[in-house]
């Protein structure tokens, strides 16, 4: 087929290739006649009209309502939804296709002199293959007329022949025949259906989707009985902001989004039960100047209904619209996940009756009521917990007649949250066990397993849980929250600039190995998916191993680790090296057979990255030698460690600037040149200790050579002063020195200065530079930097 449609000339041979395109032409004009309306004709026959002409793009352009343009209407191989409006003359192919009123086959739209060829003033617009990337070269352009009335109707464009080769005349000949079907289709009774008036019509005025498309969009949500708003969302990609506003148009009142931070208006919602504001659709958000302000899905159904006028007689109202997602988040905002307003302590209330004799109850011991009430208890802790940040959850029993206390852990320190009678404990751990389908009977050896949370309430997270047997006949448990997260840009990592720059270009090479380091918790993971997402391109081949896959991303292949199955990093290692890898990402690299085969992959030309739990970026080194690695290979393969650890972070709201004194700043900088003293800039320790200090003066005093530090105050928005935290980094690239004091088997302290010689920062360094511009306090980079 594609000789014949790829090949200006024909010959003898194409006889039979002609035959062939015209009685598939005939099959696609058969599926036009059979379909119901030109909207539809166009949605699902698109990519066959692709296939008949062997082009790769498509687009439909109908006349606008004015008759001065022409507007397109269906668009293959682009994600854009806005519509192109060209207008009729010869600015444009298609524009000049139906001014002209005939076909238009073009070898290359960038060659001017074959545009000039069919007209002086023929140009292709050049702005979409910018914005998008794709190369646009061949092109068959017609016009669609309606032969009747002599009347314009609109264009088609095919867009590059698959071939890599112009449009044939026989594929010209088809195009008419094709136009002429389309015309008479659009002209007789499968004109385009008129667009039923709704709330999201206003998307279509505003260009955010053509009419076809809200059309489509409906079809799929009656098909799959799906909210269309998360049909638009997800399938059409319209932000929930375009919604939104259509629906604030639609309305006539303002649109209000969701806002994280809304402060819950406890005096309002009193007498207000959830399950009424979910049946009616509106809630009262906050009373100020102008009123009390109702958010509603529908705010003109709920002013006719003049419920709320009975519920607030006094009140003035002034309303709101908002999506249907964001109604329901402001609903969890408001009224909590598991759908109640019950408190932690009213649901503790319940279980105070227990008998504190028997402290054996199990879960099947428990009354209905009881029962219930631990279920939401449960439930009430893992949500709490997600909302606070929390990292982890420890549940920890004491034995006798003491209380379980539950602790969470928030920016790398534990704080108390509640206690639980003990005649619950063993209930309480049944019942996490139960949602982890753990042996509820085993209570003598550690288990481990995981909670999809999705399945006990509308929270879309997962735990990892681990149960231990401990001193009095008594299991603590740990869980850890995995809330599934998109990867943080390489640019927001919180990486100091020069760091920044040094790591991308390690990064960037073909091949090699390169390690990031640190304690469980360190953020080791998070670091080297930022990475990967700096790396992830349409051209790179990625695979990773993990466990568990904490953050996921679109061309990353993913596999979680199961040791349970067999499944270990080892295994999957040698399964990605038989799977045609660019890239390779190993969770955790602990065993020497490990280590040996991403070696060994990273020189047979392939990017490798690990974890390694170590203390510091040289001692990485020294552990890897250690583990039995051939010095020159691993020299060889080597790219760079990072080490790095989490520091707390000052609140930004409470913290409090203050300038420090002479000694203070002498001691910070002697902490800070402590491990430079064994390098050659320090060989005159004055000299060297002046130099750090101007370039600190350079980088962070004001204009009179003062210098702003800042302490932790407190207020209601952190804890003791902080609030989230900041990644400490410690980069060693592998230069040539580095290699060959590895293949030397040097000693730590060689392999430490020659990195800072090479420009590395230790943890410590890198901590003081951000005490220096505020973002930490030394006291948080002590606790993280062992020197």
């Amino acid at each position: 087929m594609s000789a014949v449609l790829g090949t200006p000339r024909n010959s003898p041979d194409d006889a039979n290739l002609r035959l062939a395109f015209f009685k598939k032409l005939q099959t696609v004009t058969n599926k036009i006649h059979a379909t119901s309306n030109l909207d539809e004709i166009m949605l699902d026959l698109s990519q066959d009209i692709c296939d008949l002409f062997d082009a790769d793009r498509l687009t439909l352009y109908v006349l606008s309502e004015d008759k001065t343009s022409i507007v397109s209407k269906i668009k293959t191989g682009l994600n854009s939804f806005k519509d192109f409006k060209l207008p009729i003359s010869g600015q444009s192919l298609a524009g000049f296709a139906a001014l002209s009123r005939r076909v238009l086959n073009l070898r290359d739209v960038y060659d001017d002199k074959e545009l000039k060829s069919h007209s002086p003033d023929l140009h292709f617009q050049r702005g979409v293959d910018q914005a998008t990337g794709y190369r646009t070269k061949q092109m068959l352009v017609a016009p669609l007329i309606d032969e009747a009335k002599g009347e314009l109707l609109g264009a088609i464009q095919l867009i590059n022949n698959r071939s890599g080769e112009s449009f044939s005349s026989v594929a010209e000949e088809g195009i008419k025949e094709l136009c002429k079907t389309l015309a008479i289709a659009y002209t007789q009774r499968l004109k385009p259906s008129p667009l039923i008036r709704s709330k999201y019509s206003m998307l279509v005025e505003d260009s955010v989707l053509s009419a076809p498309e809200l059309e489509l969009a409906a079809r799929s949500a009656r098909r799959k009985n799906d909210d269309i708003e998360e049909v638009l969302i997800n399938e059409f990609q319209v932000k929930q902001t375009s919604i939104g506003q259509a629906l604030s148009k639609h309305f006539g009142v303002p649109y209000e989004a969701f806002k994280s931070d809304r402060v819950k208006p406890v005096d309002l919602l009193k007498n207000l039960k959830r399950e009424f504001v979910e049946q009616n659709l509106w809630i009262p958000i906050e009373e100020g100047s102008e009123g009390m302000v109702i958010l509603a899905i529908d705010p003109e159904h709920v002013r006719n209904a003049r419920v709320i006028n009975n519920i607030f007689p006094k009140a003035k109202l002034v309303y709101r619209v908002t999506t249907n997602r964001e109604f329901r988040q402001t609903l969890d905002q408001f009224y909590g996940a598991e759908a109640d307003l019950t408190s932690v302590g009213d649901l503790l209330s319940g279980l105070e009756d227990g008998d504190d004799e028997s402290s054996d109850l199990s879960e099947a011991d428990l009354s209905a009521a009881a029962e219930n009430e631990l279920v939401k208890l449960v439930n009430k802790i893992i949500i709490d917990a997600y909302r606070q940040n929390a990292s982890d959850i420890h549940i920890e029993p004491r034995p006798g007649k003491e209380k379980t206390i539950i602790r969470f852990r928030k920016d790398g320190s534990l704080e108390p949250y509640i206690e639980i009678p003990a005649s619950y404990r063993n209930a309480l751990v049944a019942r996490i066990k139960i949602m982890c389908d753990l042996d509820i009977s085993e209570r003598r050896k550690p288990q481990d397993g995981k909670i999809k949370f999705k399945k006990y309430a509308p929270l879309d997270i997962e735990l990892r849980v681990a149960t231990i047997p401990s001193a009095g006949g008594v299991e603590d448990i740990v869980m850890r929250i995995l809330a599934a997260g998109e990867p943080i840009p390489l640019d927001k990592l919180g990486v100091l600039p020069n760091n920044l720059e040094r790591l991308k270009a390690a990064v960037s090479k073909p091949y090699g190995l390169f390690f990031v380091c640190g304690p469980t918790g360190s953020g080791k993971t998070t670091t080297l998916h930022s990475v990967l997402h700096f790396l992830n391109t349409s051209e790179t081949k990625i695979w990773t191993a993990e466990d568990p896959v904490e953050i996921t991303q679109k061309g990353l292949r993913q596999v979680q680790v199961n040791r349970k199955s067999g499944l270990d990093f080892a295994t999957a290692m040698r399964a990605f090296l038989r799977a045609d890898p660019d890239i390779i990402m190993v969770g955790e690299m602990r065993d020497k057979e490990t280590v040996a085969m991403g070696i060994e992959a990273s020189l047979t030309g392939h990017l490798v990255f690990a974890t390694l739990h170590t203390n510091s970026a040289p001692e990485s080194i020294i552990r890897l030698l250690d583990m039995g690695m051939d010095p020159f290979n691993f020299a060889d393969a080597l790219l760079g460690v990072l080490a790095q650890r989490l520091a707390k972070r000052l609140c930004s709201k409470c913290k409090q600037e203050y300038e420090p004194s002479d000694d203070e700043l002498r001691r910070l900088l002697a902490e800070y040149c402590e491990e430079l003293k064994n390098t050659e800039a320090f060989k005159d320790e004055k000299a060297g200790l002046d130099g750090v200090l101007n370039q600190w003066k350079k980088n962070y005093a004001d204009s009179n050579g003062k210098f702003k530090l800042y302490r932790a105050v407190g207020c209601d928005q952190c804890s003791n002063g902080y609030k989230g935290r900041v990644g400490l980094h410690e980069l060693m690239i592998g230069t040539d020195r580095l290699k060959r004091l590895i293949q030397e088997h040097s000693r730590v302290a060689q392999l430490v200065a020659a990195a800072l010689e090479d420009g590395m920062l230790t943890l410590k360094m890198d901590g003081i530079e951000k005490v220096l511009s505020g973002i930490t306090d030394i006291k948080q980079v002590r606790t993280v930097c062992i020197k």
